[in-house]
């Protein structure tokens, strides 16, 4: 595990999240005392979805006659009330 202040955090960040790239830890400290880690990306949490971000595939009703929705909408309107 690498450990080092945040001062050198900022003049290091990118060497460091190189290192973490690699699969180390690297720990950031303000006034001498831990405040971060920065760990590797598991691989599976890189793939894993979460539910609300998933595609919603569209709800298909095939209806007895045969007419869609959009069909029914526009016989009501030229129909009048």
């Amino acid at each position: 595990m690498q450990m080092l202040s945040l001062s050198e955090f900022r003049a290091n960040a990118s060497a460091m999240l190189d290192l973490v790239e690699k699969g180390e830890t690297v720990r950031i400290l303000r006034h001498g005392k831990p405040v971060a880690d920065l760990v590797p990306v598991q691989a599976d949490a890189v793939q894993k979805v979460p539910s609300w971000k998933r595609r919603i595939e569209p709800l298909h009703i095939v209806r007895p006659d045969g007419k869609t929705g959009a069909q029914l909408i526009i016989e009501e309107r030229e129909g009048g009330w």
